[in-house]
Formats: structure tokens, C-alpha cells, sequence
């Protein structure tokens, strides 16, 4: 089962991504609301997967956050949930992001792409 770390700073996102992660059968083994609970706890928890808004960085040190995230949980496969795609995807994806997903996906589309990503920790 995998296991994942969730960080978004709106209960109601959180909420409703616990419960997709459950429906597809992976283990929330933390959850956080701002980025220093993240950053202090989630390495901790020997998680799979993490699952962080953008929205949660820090503004401006988006990239410098992330590096700093993958360094403390370097087996983790790292999805970043964004509202906006454009410029934060490709930021997301050179600080080495694993798999990004748009907020306005469906939830088909979002559970699809978790699932792909639950798959890439099975392969390592």
C-alpha cells in the first residue's frame, strides 16, 4: 500500500483528497496545513508519496523549497497540485518533481494520475 503525505493549505482540498487517496486504496499517513509542519514532519513519516499544493511553498522560493523537500525525503515520489500551470509547472517539474496535476482536472483525471504515481513507488 502506498503510503502518502498530504500538504495543501485548504481543508476542504485536503478533505477531499484523503478521501480519493483512501478510494484508491493508499495509506494518508500524514497530513499538514502549512509548509513548516510539511517540511518539520513529513520526512519523518517514511512516506512513499508526497502530495503538496504549490500554494502551500513558500511565495517566491518555490523551487528552493521543493530542492529542500526532495533533499529531506529523497525516496519519495513528489506530486505538486497547482491552480495555475503554466509558469509553476515548469518550475515544478526543474526543481524535480515527479508528476503534476492541475487542480481544475477532474477527479478522474487527478485519481488517474495518482494512481501512475502509486505505481512509480512500486518500481522502486
Amino acid at each position: 500500500m502506498t503510503r502518502v503525505y498530504l500538504a495543501d493549505d485548504l481543508p476542504d482540498e485536503r478533505s477531499a483528497l484523503r478521501m480519493m487517496l483512501l478510494d484508491l486504496e493508499m495509506e494518508v499517513i500524514g497530513e499538514a496545513a502549512d509548509w513548516s509542519s510539511t517540511l518539520a514532519n513529513a520526512p519523518s513519516t517514511r512516506l512513499d508519496m508526497l502530495l503538496i499544493s504549490w500554494d502551500l511553498l513558500p511565495i517566491g522560493w518555490g523551487v528552493e523549497a521543493l530542492a529542500k523537500l526532495r533533499a529531506a525525503c529523497p525516496g519519495a515520489i513528489v506530486v505538486v497540485l497547482a491552480s495555475n500551470l503554466e509558469a509553476r509547472q515548469q518550475a515544478a517539474l526543474s526543481a524535480g518533481v515527479d508528476v503534476f496535476i492541475s487542480k481544475n482536472d477532474t477527479p478522474e483525471r487527478v485519481a488517474l494520475h495518482l494512481r501512475l504515481a502509486a505505481a512509480r513507488v512500486q518500481t522502486l
